[in-house]
């Protein structure tokens, strides 16, 4: 009898150790959700599958991609229809390679431009080395895609080794979009006294927190001329046409007004679309040369904590740019002011302005309402 015990002990304790978990993502929302990026603490799933490595499954058995972040969380895309749970099962074992769909680097020969993309869109922001030239940058660059893997690498390195400009198509995208002494495609700023905006200008400094394969996360510090001291902490997830940007200052004295905004040009200087309900800025950009066949960026900001949206024309000419679409709200000392911006291209996986302002607005439900992922 006591060797009978023994095995059934045994047994119940085989069978704890390879007991399955699950991770229960739930949407309470009324919007389907499609390979929608989640994430759950990598401190549950290691307790419920210890230090090993470990596979991600869906419902149908089907490998799923994820990421472990630089802040321990465990990202994947999670596909689940509205008001209703999908649930992935957690096993131990090794997962398959997971093709890069979102990362970046420091293109230190360009005049230090810090570039980024994932299989929608691709940005840049300028650096010092702009800043040493004299040149007036303040605002993010769009660089368009009509594909999914990574472009940017190649395009620099076209640029250099064969004298194939990136502002020209050579098959999946090119860099069409003007920026100059604007806010470019959704750059934040402070307001000073007068209501004016104070341009960020180049980044003073940067860290790549997470590269790749599903998420990519940008640190950013940026000087200002008053004292003030901003940190821009970037992600931008496979799949998604926006970067969340979490915004922080230091040095102001109290509640400081502030905007996120996109600028206006001359060949399409009433493109815009605002809505206050959704919280949301759309813009239909013609690029720089509106009849060269390079089709329509549309550019889109996200804005939950916005005090207001509107419509600014420029104080001074700037180029082609004639004014801003601007999020106003206000920065409180010790916070992060968050909000997404980004872009997509009617060349590549936007259809059309309908198209871009629908997925402004399921976008801004994703953030009201988003998914909700548990370990057990």
């Amino acid at each position: 009898m006591r060797h009978i015990a023994i095995l059934v002990l045994a047994g119940a304790a085989l069978g704890s150790c390879s007991r399955s978990h699950v991770i229960e993502v739930a949407n309470d929302s009324a919007l389907d959700r499609s390979a929608e990026m989640t994430a759950v603490a990598l401190a549950d799933v290691r307790a419920a599958v210890g230090d090993a490595p470990f596979v991600l499954r869906d419902a149908a058995g089907a490998e799923v991609p994820y990421q472990i972040t630089y802040d321990s969380l465990v990202v994947f895309p999670a596909t689940v229809a509205a008001s209703s749970t999908a649930v992935y099962t957690l096993e131990q074992g090794t997962p398959a390679p997971v093709d890069t769909l979102a990362t970046g680097a420091l293109y230190a020969r360009r005049k230090d431009d810090l570039t980024w993309e994932n299989d929608r869109s691709a940005y840049r922001a300028y650096g010092p080395a702009l800043q040493a030239s004299g040149e007036r940058a303040y605002g993010y660059d769009i660089w368009t895609k009509s594909v999914a893997e990574p472009v940017v690498a190649k395009r620099y390195r076209l640029a250099w080794d064969e004298g194939k400009s990136f502002h020209d198509d050579h098959g999946e995208g090119m860099d069409q979009y003007a920026v100059g002494p604007t806010l470019g495609g959704g750059t934040a700023a402070l307001l000073d006294s007068t209501g004016a905006i104070r341009y960020p200008w180049c980044y003073e400094s940067y860290e790549i927190l997470d590269n790749g394969p599903l998420r990519f996360t940008l640190s950013l510090t940026y000087p200002d001329t008053l004292g003030v001291r901003e940190r821009r902490l970037i992600t931008l997830d496979a799949g998604d046409f926006l970067n969340r940007t979490a915004v922080s200052y230091e040095g102001l004295a109290g509640p400081t007004p502030m905007v996120s905004g996109i600028v206006l040009h001359r060949q399409n200087p009433d493109g815009y679309t605002i809505d206050t309900d959704a919280r949301t800025l759309a813009y239909a950009d013609s690029t720089q040369d509106a009849s060269a066949g390079y089709g329509v960026i549309y550019v889109g900001i996200v804005a939950p904590a916005a005090d207001s949206l509107l419509m600014q024309p420029l104080a001074e000419p700037a180029g082609d740019a004639t004014g801003h679409i601007l999020a106003r709200g206000t920065y409180t000392p010790g916070t992060e002011y968050v909000y997404w911006w980004g872009s997509g291209w009617s060349k590549g996986f936007m259809a059309d302005s309908t198209a871009w302002q629908q997925y402004l607005t399921d976008f801004s439900t994703r953030i009201s309402s988003p998914l909700k992922a548990t370990v057990k």
